[in-house]
Formats: C-alpha cells, sequence, structure tokens
C-alpha cells in the first residue's frame, strides 16, 4: 500500500475513477477542500469520474443536492447511487406489499412509479429499508420489529449497506447496520449498494456509454473511506483502490497528525481487504 501525497502521481494509470461521495467529497454539510479540484483535474486529465454513492435515492435530485454544498459540476461526469441499482430490486417485487422504513420526505423518490403498495408488518410480503426512521435512533430500536420479520420469514431488501455514515461532526447511523443485525439473526437480506456487485454493473455500464468504449478493469481505480464498503466492493471487483483515511474515521487512523500506517493496516486486515493507495483526505 503506497501513502499518496496527490492523486496526480498515479492518475496516468487509470483511464476511470469510481468515487465515494460521503466522507471523501464532502461530510454532508461542506466539501472536502482538496476533494473538488482533485477531481477536476482528473477530468482535465482526460479521465471520466463517476460519482458512486451508496445514498439510497435515485441519481436524479444529487446533483442540485451536490450544488447547494458548492459542489462544482465539472468535477464529475456520471452519478451511480445505491437507490438506482435498488430499485431493479424493489420493482421485481411489485406491488409488494412492502413495509417500509425510513424518513419518508428524505426517501419518497426511491419508491415512486415502481406500483409498490405499503403494509403493516403481518401483512407485508417484504421489508425495505432506506435508513433509520429518525436520526435519533439506533439499530437496537428496530430489535422488535426485525423479531417480528425474522418469524415471518421476509426477505430484506436494503437500499443504503454502509452502516454509519459522518454528517458534519457526528456520526448516524445508516440502513446497513439494522439489515447488518438482521442478517446475523438468520434473516435474508438482498443489497445492491456497494460492496455488492449490482452497483458496479450498473457503473460500468454507464462509463462505457459515457465514454463509447468498454473501459479495462486494471484501468479504473476506485477511491473511498469505507472500508466495507469501498475498499472491499473495490476488491471484489478486482479494481485498484486509493482508500481515504480520515472520512468516517475522523483521526482514529492518525498519531500526532499523520497517518498511522500500522492502525490503516489493522482496521484493513480486520475485513480482510488490502488498498493500493493510502491517504489522509483526496487532493
Amino acid at each position: 500500500m503506497h501513502i499518496l501525497s496527490s492523486l496526480d502521481e498515479v492518475l496516468d494509470r487509470y483511464d476511470a475513477v469510481f468515487c465515494d461521495v460521503w466522507g471523501v467529497l464532502h461530510n454532508g454539510r461542506r466539501l472536502y477542500p482538496g476533494a473538488a479540484p482533485a477531481l477536476q483535474a482528473a477530468r482535465k486529465a482526460g479521465k471520466t469520474v463517476i460519482l458512486l454513492t451508496n445514498v439510497p435515492k435515485p441519481r436524479g435530485p444529487i446533483p442540485a443536492q451536490l450544488d447547494r454544498i458548492g459542489c462544482p459540476r465539472d468535477a464529475w461526469d456520471v452519478i451511480v447511487t445505491s437507490g438506482d441499482a435498488t430499485r431493479f430490486e424493489l420493482g421485481a417485487r411489485a406491488p409488494g406489499p412492502v413495509f417500509k422504513i425510513g424518513p419518508e420526505e428524505f426517501d419518497r423518490t426511491l419508491w415512486e412509479g415502481l406500483g409498490l403498495q405499503t403494509a403493516t408488518l403481518d401483512r407485508a410480503r417484504f421489508v425495505a429499508i432506506s435508513g433509520l426512521n429518525r436520526e435519533d435512533e439506533t439499530p437496537e430500536d428496530y430489535a422488535d420489529i426485525l423479531a417480528q420479520a425474522k418469524a415471518r420469514d421476509l426477505e430484506m431488501i436494503c437500499a443504503n449497506p454502509d452502516i454509519v455514515v459522518r454528517v458534519g461532526d457526528r456520526l448516524v447511523w445508516c440502513a446497513g447496520a439494522v439489515a447488518r443485525d438482521y442478517s446475523a439473526m438468520g434473516g435474508r437480506v438482498v443489497m445492491a449498494g456497494k460492496p455488492h456487485a449490482p452497483i458496479y454493473d450498473l457503473a460500468y455500464r454507464e462509463l462505457e456509454t459515457h465514454t463509447g468504449r468498454a473501459i479495462d478493469k486494471s484501468r479504473i481505480l476506485c477511491i473511498g473511506d469505507g472500508v466495507t464498503t469501498d475498499v472491499a466492493g473495490a476488491n471484489g471487483q478486482g479494481l485498484d483502490c486509493l482508500f481515504i483515511a480520515s472520512g468516517m474515521h475522523g483521526e482514529a487512523l492518525f498519531s500526532n497528525g499523520a497517518l498511522d500506517a500500522a492502525k490503516i493496516d489493522a482496521a484493513l486486515a480486520a475485513e480482510g481487504v488490502r488498498a493500493t493507495y493510502v491517504m489522509p483526505e483526496l487532493a
């Protein structure tokens, strides 16, 4: 694993970048200062930048959200979301009915136009989760719901495999934490976002459409801060990975203000994954 000071050091090895959003480009409140300029420089060098995010909604509203926090449009070419990949799984199970978990207004576009009917848990044919209903909740608050779903052997569709995400200075639980607990109980879970294959399959198709040609996997670089999502997903796809050691980790992988290689190695080894490169933050 090579420690980089600039993305420019390795850009000539790649034709495309799959870049995570939360934890790499922004923290939910503001842009990280060096991230957008790094992606702009990559595009100026002729690289295609695909923002690959586990946000549990289709890509439609994402550009406007990035606009609001000041992310320039020329920092990316295409956006691919877990919501895009998950809608296929949801549509295949229409009309349901489905028992939904997640903030209604935030994830509204995830469900639109799929013809899904909603129901109480005792009448539902499957469960779908886009996030916790409220930011002040924890996965433990869903223990009773999970027990009831498991008793009926209901399948769970999880629109966001992330366990936590950094929002400003706080870590907020994501849908993946509830899905993790359901899986640990023996429940059946389907996920389309990182690190799972469907979101990458969609990204490859979008990349080929944008460039007009197939790009060999050896020429694609993944960038992300999630060990179990970004790094594991890249490993599973046979793609090189640049691990961002801040993001959701804050200062946990640093010592005295500098990257701590031993801590990084331990964090990756704990999940059985590897990174090709590491940076403190994207720049």
